[in-house]
């Protein structure tokens, strides 16, 4: 009988070809088979293998609390220096503070002699508290150096604009200690725990210099700057506003080359020491006049 069907076979060469083929294609699916089935098995290892990694290294995390905060310190190091080559400084992540870390203030001897000058000079003229001021002179330094800003321009716009009370209000909706307009730059404050934060004297300034950073990088100077700050980039005249806001800068700049040029036991020595050079302008903050409709329009800066 076999002989007769490879006669059969022999005979139609079409029959032949066809069977040859199925064979193959069983050949080929098979192989396919097993190679499916290799990775298949191959997969489901690596996947178990990759688990028991993390496993291992969670449970080590846990045992040792200290690799853990040492990994996560190199991070955000890590990531607060991305953030500072892209923007000029780093603004911190927003998270709860304790009740320490919600002083603001301290002692202007723990400062360096030309901050802490700028601090008690401050404080004689705005009358305020030289405590609360010695944190925000530090920070307008600190943060200066990062955004490449002078630090006294910083202080300049914080004593025209509201004269140090970090809970002013204009009628436009203009807050804090650098009259940022809260509705417009809400976007800035969202690392600091949201809008409620333009109160905060430390968060005002960060959001309030990058605002005004982004007003110089569009008007091309720092008169300019100030122009588009107080929102009378449109406008002819902006009320003196720039004048007089470079007028408290340059006597800050004297402050400071005053103090550099005599010891530090004339700043803490004694009360009637405490400031180096006479307050040249009244007491009170030379605020924007209320009739000023430029003036009222502070840090008004649309989103790009």
């Amino acid at each position: 009988m076999t002989a007769l069907t490879n006669f059969a076979l022999d005979m139609k060469p079409g029959l032949r070809f066809k069977a040859n083929l199925k064979r193959a294609r069983n050949s080929v699916v098979k192989i396919a088979g097993d190679i499916t089935q290799g990775l298949i098995e191959i997969t489901h290892s690596s996947f178990a293998l990759v688990g028991l990694a993390v496993v291992f290294v969670i449970i080590a995390l846990m045992a040792r609390p200290d690799l853990r905060e040492a990994g996560e310190l190199k991070l955000m190091t890590w990531l607060q220096q991305r953030q500072e080559a892209i923007i000029g400084f780093a603004e911190p992540t927003f998270t709860e503070p304790t009740a320490v870390e919600r002083v603001t203030a301290s002692n202007p001897k723990d400062l360096p002699s030309t901050q802490a000058a700028v601090a008690y000079w401050l404080s004689k003229k705005y009358s305020v508290a030289p405590e609360p001021l010695s944190v925000l002179v530090a920070q307008a330094f600190e943060i200066g150096e990062k955004a490449k800003l002078d630090p006294t321009l910083i202080l300049a716009i914080m004593a025209i604009e509201s004269g140090f009370n970090p809970f002013a209000q204009s009628q436009v909706g203009a807050q804090g200690l650098m009259q940022v307009m809260t509705q417009v730059h809400h976007d800035k404050y969202d690392n600091f725990g949201g809008k409620m934060a333009a109160f905060d004297p430390v968060t005002n300034l960060r959001v309030g210099v990058s605002v005004l950073q982004e007003c110089i990088a569009r008007a091309g100077s720092i008169e300019g700057g100030l122009k588009y700050y107080v929102g009378a980039a449109n406008m002819e005249d902006d009320g003196g506003y720039a004048g007089k806001v470079m007028a408290e800068r340059a006597r800050l700049l004297a402050v400071v080359v005053r103090a550099k040029h005599q010891p530090p036991s004339r700043l803490f020595g004694s009360p009637a020491l405490a400031r180096p050079i006479p307050v040249s302008s009244p007491a009170k903050p030379d605020l924007p006049d209320s009739d000023n409709k430029a003036a009222d329009k502070v840090a008004l800066l649309e989103q790009s």
